[in-house]
């Protein structure tokens, strides 16, 4: 089985950049679709981006996009999402499951966007 666990989040201004890390263990041999969720507060948790560890194909929501980048690190099985020019609307907990999620959730990792 999967299991992923979520770290480098933290407070930032608007503007400022932060990179998420999503460290993957046990069932790391097969190929998934692995991606970063968000859910901000009193809204539902959106897909913000995803990487196939087949091919590296990657997808961004179109809020993300041109300022997020996703990628990973196969040899210490982990993906990362570097965020930059970081808006308020991005204040959130971040997720990393497989895409599609599966409805199984760590516990996030916090970011929030703030002066």
């Amino acid at each position: 089985q999967l299991q992923l666990v979520e770290s480098g989040g933290g407070l930032v201004q608007p503007g400022g950049s932060l990179t998420l890390s999503c460290a993957a263990s046990g069932d790391t041999g097969d190929y998934y679709t692995i991606g970063w969720f968000r859910q901000a507060p009193g809204k539902e948790r959106e897909g913000v981006s995803c990487i196939s560890s087949m091919d590296g194909n990657t997808y961004y929501a179109d809020s993300v996009k041109g300022r997020f980048t996703i990628s990973r690190d196969t040899a210490k099985n982990t993906v990362y999402l570097q965020m930059n020019n970081l808006k308020p609307e991005d204040t959130a907990i971040y997720y990393c499951s497989k895409w599609p999620a599966t409805g199984s959730w760590g516990q996030g990792t916090q970011v929030t966007v703030s002066s």
